[in-house]
């Protein structure tokens, strides 16, 4: 997830969105994800390695599996996602070995040379791309050597925006290599200069020691289209509000928001002081919003908490929506007096944070004719960083389950390798996981640790980096879409969760999409579902006297 105030940005700047929110989703592809931005491509690519004589394929494997991690990067830069972890997607199938002597000129005449083996091989994955790459078919990219972490030196001002954000990731440069930026290709035609200057002479299996050790390698990556065949999905609403969720008799959501400080930077500050903590209240807002009859039952360890002392002064908030205010509103409570905003400000975020508050709104659900009484569950926690217990909390316990913060490049507490089948629910569910790169981190891996696969898990997912600003405002609204009544089809919930001020050149979302989703059955204009506010009314009362009868009337005989 970005933060809007850094130069380097962990989302990036666009112009005017390319669907506006009034306009439908273009047709997708058949195997394509629901989304408002992207587009479903067929990646491909070639590479090759250089391995030692007698490496098996496990050897093998994990060299390419480093130049292909690169790709990564490559990729991102030129805002395209790719499915699989890190581009990990190797087939040793389409290795293609052959046996090469590595020359060096540098040596005395008669030095044996070194034996190696030219491993090349074809990748293909799965990969989204922004529609202003819908008429795309290939882009001219590059990989990245072995050994290229030692280089990273050279990498950084040569084949990457080397600004704050790649100093940061200087020890992961694969995350910031991006052969497009302007001094990269100078670069690497100067490398491959000298190669070829060096190759001179040699035959088709030598290599002189400057390939050996190049740090470039351009490629091409194919992107190709796949059955054109689209259908307007949604969410499982009929299960949602079957009452048989997560928890009995409710439909329970879990909002997990994480601290928004820059922390590859090793960046902190005060609770109050961080942008996650005004953008969880206002997503509690958005949500409130969309459906009335929230009510505060307990934050979870705070006996009191509406209810403070700040420099001896007591502070009382009338309710829920009386603190929201005085954070997003700035209207104080009644008594604070002179207090300064602040003192109070981190007085409560110091009392809220690392703390589940508990929502309740009962509601009537009406459905094949029969109306029944469901509470809307709202857990809610700020403050989550590194600490799995709320992420695995609210996966267990959640039928629709956000997590708003970093992705700390996918190896964090939402790592889906730190996950297990018996840490999701048995029943159907929904995960968005709205940080950057979220498709490539927690898409794929996620599917196999639920039972029933795809068919009682949908993931929303973000293709590449996303703004952090209104990133709490945005999930708070796409909560309140499963919940405002309108059953709302995945492409209309991904229009209520774009973003309002911050877009990019292809719309207002960082390619996000659904997967899992083309599988359901749901139709609302099979199956409708009203949703009221508040619990049915008793049945009425059974009559306590007799009705009265007549006499009929004597039975007459026809003559």
């Amino acid at each position: 997830m970005r933060n809007l105030a850094r130069a380097s940005l962990l989302l990036l700047v666009g112009t005017a969105a390319a669907c506006s929110a009034g306009e439908p989703a273009p047709a997708q592809n058949a195997d394509d994800l629901t989304s408002l931005t992207a587009r479903s491509r067929k990646l491909e690519f070639t590479g090759y390695v250089y391995v030692d004589e007698g490496s098996n394929d496990v050897q093998i494997t994990l060299t390419i599996k480093q130049q292909t991690q690169s790709a990564f990067g490559a990729l991102q830069a030129a805002n395209v996602g790719v499915k699989t972890r890190e581009l990990g997607n190797i087939d040793p199938a389409t290795f293609v070995r052959v046996p090469v002597d590595v020359v060096d000129k540098a040596q005395p005449a008669g030095t044996e040379p070194r034996k190696m083996i030219r491993v090349a091989y074809t990748y293909t994955d799965e990969a989204i791309v922004p529609i202003t790459l819908a008429d795309r078919s290939a882009l001219s990219m590059a990989l990245l050597g072995t050994n290229y972490q030692s280089q990273s030196a050279r990498i950084l001002p040569e084949c990457t925006k080397n600004d704050t954000l790649a100093q940061e990731f200087k020890n992961s440069v694969w995350y910031v290599f991006d052969p497009q930026v302007a001094s990269c290709a100078p670069a690497m035609a100067s490398e491959q200069k000298l190669i070829d200057a060096d190759r001179s002479g040699l035959t088709d299996t030598q290599i002189p020691t400057s390939e050996l050790t190049r740090l470039y390698l351009p490629t091409t990556m194919k992107l190709t289209p796949t059955d054109e065949a689209h259908a307007n999905k949604y969410p499982e609403y009929d299960m949602l509000y079957s009452g048989f969720g997560a928890e009995s008799g409710k439909l329970t959501i879990g909002m997990v928001n994480g601290l928004m400080a820059d922390w590859a930077a090793g960046e902190t500050h005060e609770l109050y002081e961080d942008v996650g903590y005004n953008m969880w209240l206002g997503g509690l807002r958005e949500v409130f919003n969309a459906r009335e009859g929230f009510k505060l039952v307990t934050v979870e360890g705070v006996e009191h908490p509406l209810d403070y002392e700040v420099e001896g002064v007591p502070i009382h908030f009338s309710s829920w929506n009386a603190l929201m205010a005085f954070e997003l509103d700035k209207v104080n409570p009644p008594g604070m007096g002179g207090l300064a905003r602040d003192a109070v400000r981190k007085v409560i975020a110091q009392t809220l944070s690392l703390h589940w508050a508990i929502f309740e709104a009962p509601i009537t659900v009406t459905m094949n004719g029969e109306s029944t009484p469901l509470t809307i569950k709202l857990q809610s926690y700020f403050g989550a960083d590194t600490d799995q217990a709320p992420h695995k909390r609210a996966i267990k316990t959640s039928d629709i389950m956000v997590y708003n913060g970093h992705s700390y490049i996918g190896y964090g507490p939402m790592d889906p390798s730190r996950f297990t089948p018996e840490d999701f629910p048995g029943t159907y569910q929904v995960l968005n996981m709205n940080g950057c790169v979220s498709y490539n981190y927690y898409n794929k891996d996620y599917v196999p640790l639920k039972v029933g696969g795809t068919k009682s898990l949908d993931i929303v997912t973000n293709g590449l980096q996303s703004w952090v600003t209104e990133s709490g405002q945005a999930m708070g609204r796409y909560v309140g879409a499963f919940i405002d009544g309108n059953m709302n089809s995945y492409n209309d919930i991904l229009v209520k969760t774009q973003f309002t001020y911050y877009g990019y050149e292809w719309g207002m979302d960082a390619l996000r999409v659904v997967d899992g989703e083309l599988d359901n059955t749901y139709d609302p204009a099979v199956k409708p579902i009203s949703l009221t506010n508040g619990t049915p009314p008793p049945p009425a009362p059974a009559p306590t006297t007799k009705p009265e009868t007549t006499t009929p009337p004597p039975q007459q005989v026809a003559h």
